[in-house]
């Protein structure tokens, strides 16, 4: 019985060595590539983060580890750990990552500045491509930096660039409109601005409330106060059945609430 226990125990013994041997190979010296695609796939997980911890203290210049190990920090709003590791990333290979940066900086820091000027660099730097970062096309990216900065006539020049690089005019987003008539409604140019919230409302669904909301506050500027009221109303409906332009973790801008549009209503239905 006691050789019995004897083999047993040399057997575990060795399966347990051999699973570290296995474990420590895989995690140090298969190729950086396949040890970067797992933990990629693993993303946030403490293993992940251990791998790309390795990956880059072996490889010092692998800029997209640091990019990708950034991402779950920034998920989580850790934005210190996750804009040090970002930074690192840009500082490597710019062209690469800039973009992702700027997206970040404009969307959930509301850093417009900040954003604008890594557009602009990221443009500078790709002058023979419209880059899309993270999926959205860059000209109408500065527009919203621009909006968010309150230089409405900077805006429409880049939504106008946007709609002009276009070759296909189905891969404009219908919310450029929303938002070129938003720059055109603080500029006092309520006529130009109705024609593009009309052409908003005219390609999407997703962004109706907003859309309807702000026609409302062009109409009221033009005096037409039935037809704005309407419009208010049509936005509460919408809003109500929830197609308005959300994000579950960050404010957007121009974000749309309901006491923005009762206040309106309000103010015309007396």
């Amino acid at each position: 019985m006691k050789k019995i226990f004897l083999v047993v125990k040399i057997v575990m013994t060795s399966t347990i060595v051999l699973a570290i041997v296995i474990f420590v190979y895989l995690f140090f010296f298969t190729s950086k590539e396949l040890r970067f695609s797992f933990a990629e796939k693993k993303q946030g997980l403490f293993l992940s983060q251990q791998l790309f911890k390795t990956l880059i203290f072996q490889y010092p210049a692998y800029s997209d580890a640091y990019f990708e190990k950034s991402v779950a920090f920034n998920k989580r709003g850790e934005y210190a750990e996750g804009f040090y590791l970002l930074n690192k990333a840009v500082e490597i290979n710019p062209e690469a990552h800039l973009g992702y940066r700027g997206w970040l900086k404009l969307y959930k820091l509301k850093d417009f500045r900040g954003a604008l000027l890594d557009f602009k660099r990221l443009d500078a730097l790709t002058p023979n491509v419209i880059d899309a970062p993270w999926g959205e096309n860059i000209y109408y990216l500065k527009g919203l930096s621009y909006n968010g900065l309150g230089q409405y006539k900077e805006a429409i020049i880049e939504f106008n660039k946007n709609i002009i690089t276009e070759s296909d005019s189905s891969w404009i987003d219908p919310k450029l409109f929303l938002h070129k008539g938003i720059a055109l409604k603080e500029l006092g140019d309520n006529e130009y601005a109705l024609d593009n919230l009309n052409v908003c409302l005219n390609h999407t669904s997703n962004s109706s409330a907003e859309a309807f909301y702000q026609k409302g506050i062009v109409l009221k500027n033009l005096k037409q106060f039935d037809s704005s009221l309407i419009s208010f109303r049509k936005s509460k409906q919408l809003f109500e059945k929830g197609r308005k332009i959300k994000d579950f973790y960050n404010e957007i801008p121009n974000e749309l609430y309901l006491a923005d549009i009762l206040k309106e209503i309000s103010s015309l239905d007396e």
